[in-house]
C-alpha cells in the first residue's frame, strides 16, 4: 500500500513531542471544578497517525492513562481517531475536520449521555494550537437545547 502523505497529515504532526498539561473539569453542574495536572507523550506512526499517551489524574485523585490516536483518511476527506483511558470501559471514536482558521481540529463522536439515564449524546474534542508550543483541549457536550456545553478543557505546553 502506497499512501501519499497530505498536508492534514502534517497539521497532525504539530502535536509529536512531549508536553505538560494543566486540566479544568466540571463534571456536575453547581460543583466547582476541579484542576488536575498531568503529561501527554506524542509519537508518529509512518508520518500518517500520531498516538497520545497521557499521564494525569482524574478529578478524585486516582491516577488515569490515555491513549488517542489521531489521523486522517483521505478517502473520507475526514480526521479519524480515537479515545481511551484507563477508568473507562468504552473506546471513542472521532470523526473530525480542521476549523476555517486552519488552528482548530473539531472531532465529533458520541458516548454515554452525562444525565446517567443510558441514553447516548454527542461530544466534541476540539484542539487548539495558540503557539508551536502551546495547544488547548476543549470537551463540550450537545444539550437537549442545541447548545454545547463545555465540561473539561486543558492547557498543554510543549517540554523543552
Amino acid at each position: 500500500m502506497q499512501v501519499e502523505v497530505r498536508k492534514e497529515h502534517e497539521w497532525l504532526q504539530q502535536l509529536v513531542g512531549d508536553w505538560t498539561a494543566e486540566m479544568t473539569a466540571s463534571m456536575e453542574p453547581g460543583q466547582p471544578p476541579s484542576t488536575t495536572q498531568g503529561t501527554e507523550s506524542v509519537r508518529s506512526l509512518g508520518g500518517l497517525w500520531t498516538l497520545g499517551e497521557g499521564q494525569g489524574a482524574c478529578p478524585d485523585g486516582s491516577p488515569v492513562t490515555s491513549l488517542m490516536t489521531l489521523g486522517f483518511d483521505p478517502a473520507k476527506g475526514r480526521f479519524v481517531g480515537s479515545f481511551i483511558a484507563s477508568m473507562m470501559s468504552m473506546i471513542w471514536h472521532y470523526d473530525g475536520a480542521l476549523a476555517t482558521d486552519g488552528k482548530s481540529l473539531v472531532l465529533d463522536t458520541e458516548g454515554p449521555s452525562m444525565a446517567g439515564d443510558g441514553s447516548m449524546a454527542k461530544y466534541q474534542d476540539v484542539i487548539t494550537f495558540l503557539s508551536p508550543d502551546h495547544r488547548t483541549l476543549t470537551s463540550r457536550a450537545l444539550g437537549p437545547d442545541g447548545q454545547w456545553t463545555e465540561f473539561m478543557s486543558a492547557d498543554y505546553r510543549r517540554k523543552i
